[in-house]
């Protein structure tokens, strides 16, 4: 239960970089970060490492690996290649860009839906019935925190967020963000094409 509540912490601390961001106070934001990574990721390790486990197939246990893997490789793209990096997990202030496009234009937090993903995958690879536990609570947790954070901190952050609020879901893709998805991958490609 220790290792529940120790990723809850991390969860917790990540969220506080937009409180952090706001308030422009220096060095937070990376502590926070770090911190916040940390407890995560070890706590992660040690719910998947975790003795009692699920009755679950066994064949089931390599298909959740690799949902696992996928989802963490898509969660890392969407929080730390799609978004700036330093200005957004290291330098004081907001970065004061909103991302719109790509996976940004599915659902305004696509990293939870790739987390839950994750969180799925790992149970299955696992078969963890502490990871069980440890999905549930964390991914709640975090729709709580993405809630609060899309209703009243993003808003104050990011210019036109209200109406990247009306046009694109908040957790669930749609057929209009679906839509908008696929337009923006056949709007790059025809750039891209141009381009050569």
């Amino acid at each position: 239960m220790i290792y529940i509540l120790l990723g809850t912490v991390g969860f917790g601390l990540i969220h506080l970089l937009d409180l952090a961001s706001l308030k422009k106070l220096p060095l937070i934001k990376p502590v926070l970060w770090f911190l916040g990574t940390g407890l995560i990721v070890y706590a992660v390790v040690m719910v998947a490492v975790a003795e009692e486990t699920l009755p679950l197939p066994t064949w089931l246990s390599p298909a959740g690996w690799i949902l696992f893997i996928l989802a963490l490789c898509f969660m890392a793209y969407v929080l730390y290649a799609a978004l700036p990096f330093s200005r957004t997990y290291i330098t004081s202030g907001t970065n004061g860009q909103l991302v719109t496009e790509g996976l940004y234009s599915l659902v305004r937090h696509p990293w939870l839906l790739f987390f839950t993903l994750a969180m799925l995958g790992l149970v299955l690879g696992s078969r963890s019935v502490l990871a069980l536990g440890a999905g549930i609570i964390w991914t709640m947790f975090s729709i709580v925190l993405v809630y609060l954070q899309d209703r009243h901190v993003f808003p104050r952050m990011f210019p036109g967020y209200e109406d990247y609020q009306k046009r694109t879901p908040m957790l669930l893709p749609n057929k209009d963000s679906l839509s908008a998805f696929f337009k923006g991958l056949k709007r790059n490609k025809t750039l891209e094409v141009q381009s050569k």
